[in-house]
């Protein structure tokens, strides 16, 4: 039986998928977490304290354990396990990314670099210290640009500015979200133009597309905040050869050559694919769910049979169009509740509705915010079908807060 150890945050929306994926494959599985409260959830004994946040220390304990009882494969399911995965992975001669490479997928400053160094067409950028000059940095880009945090994910900290005063502004409101350290941040410019995502998994150091994203809402700013996803791409048969391949010379780029890659891109002036951002893990939160390979094979099981090795041959994306919308959150407060989950449900098309913060808990918005409000799932005969049925299950949906 094949043994897995992974990697669970505290604060990931995963466990339970990849859990299932793993038992499905009859994989004997440990999990790793930071807190020892928080294993028991899980696993009970299966289950080891892992500092995720120390990457030499959690690395040893990975190594200890592996001694007792020896790991197959060990895998990060969200971003704050991916540096301890690929160093401990590396140790133990299992399948694994070069560390150093996950690292420039985890600083975006030092992915712009790679970026830059291989050619890969991506926005103008500058590098901002701490006590840096962001209205310096933007206007050598040029307006309009994005000031972003170099660390965070999904969206959090990331502003449009359209002058200097908002560049103040955005650098004033960005160093509150990260609070007193050194962080750098990133000043690029904004590429307008209709944005996509590629779901892929990288085998030896080839990129496998899964799936290529549409992203029917306009992303302009001055917030990113994501809504609907929707699969397969309605962009033409040559900008979809483009965006894999602009994808697959990012991730080379960087030196990936193992596991999940989610990227970003926007199609520019000229039908010009530009990346945005790269993150050597799958889609994030439950967005997973909108994507089913084979006879309903997920994504977390094409996922684990990577790590384990295990064959992927002719597992293709289902025929069926499908989707997933991120439910945005409007206001800051705290949630009271939500109703409507059962008329949404009642819709043709809709599979899945999950609400993922729980009531009596805060919401935040954009930029400071770092959650969905919950996800909507979909499929049906086309993309657009799916689009529209997302958007008629949200309008179902009545979010209170006190």
């Amino acid at each position: 039986m094949s043994r897995i150890l992974l990697l669970l945050p505290t604060g990931t929306y995963r466990a339970t998928d990849f859990l299932a994926a793993a038992a499905h494959l009859g994989a004997d599985v440990v999990v790793g977490s930071e807190h020892p409260q928080a294993l028991a959830e899980f696993l009970g004994d299966r289950a080891v304290v892992v500092p995720l946040d120390a990457v030499d220390a959690a690395v040893e304990a990975i190594v200890a354990l592996d001694r007792r009882t020896p790991l197959d494969a060990v895998l990060a399911v969200d971003d704050q396990g991916l540096e301890v995965a690929a160093a401990a992975a590396k140790r133990l001669g299992l399948r694994h990314n070069p560390p150093e490479a996950v690292a420039a997928t985890r600083d975006k400053a030092r992915m712009r670099d790679c970026l830059a160094a291989a050619s890969v067409p991506q926005p103008v950028y500058r590098i901002v210290a701490r006590d840096g000059d962001v209205v310096l940095a933007a206007s050598e880009v040029g307006y309009p640009c994005v000031v972003k945090p170099v660390s965070r994910s999904g969206s959090q900290g990331v502003i449009r500015v359209d002058n200097a005063t908002q560049a103040a502004a955005a650098g004033v409101r960005i160093h509150a979200i990260l609070g007193d350290g050194p962080e750098p941040l990133l000043v690029e410019r904004f590429v307008p133009g209709a944005e996509v995502a590629v779901e892929g998994l990288l085998v030896g150091g080839r990129l496998e597309v899964l799936a290529v994203f549409d992203k029917p809402d306009p992303m302009d700013g001055p917030f990113f905040e994501e809504t609907i996803y929707v699969t397969p791409s309605g962009q033409p048969p040559p900008v979809i050869a483009d965006i894999e391949a602009t994808a697959a010379r990012a991730a080379a780029a960087l030196g990936l050559r193992e596991g999940s890659v989610h990227i970003e891109l926007r199609i520019g002036a000229a039908g010009v694919v530009t990346i945005l951002e790269l993150a050597a893990r799958s889609i994030g939160g439950l967005c997973a769910r909108a994507l089913r390979f084979g006879a309903g094979v997920s994504l977390e099981e094409v996922i684990v049979r990577h790590a384990l090795g295990l064959g992927l041959d002719g597992l293709a994306r289902e025929p069926l169009a499908s989707g997933v919308m991120m439910l945005p959150i409007r206001s800051a407060g705290v949630l009271d509740k939500v109703s409507g989950q059962a008329r949404a449900l009642a819709i043709e098309g809709v599979v899945g509705v999950e609400i993922s913060i729980a009531p009596g808990r805060p919401v935040i918005p954009l930029p400071e915010g770092d959650r969905y409000l919950g996800f909507l799932f979909a499929r049906g005969p086309t993309a657009k079908v799916v689009e529209d049925v997302l958007r008629r299950a949200e309008a179902c949906l009545d979010v209170r807060l006190r």
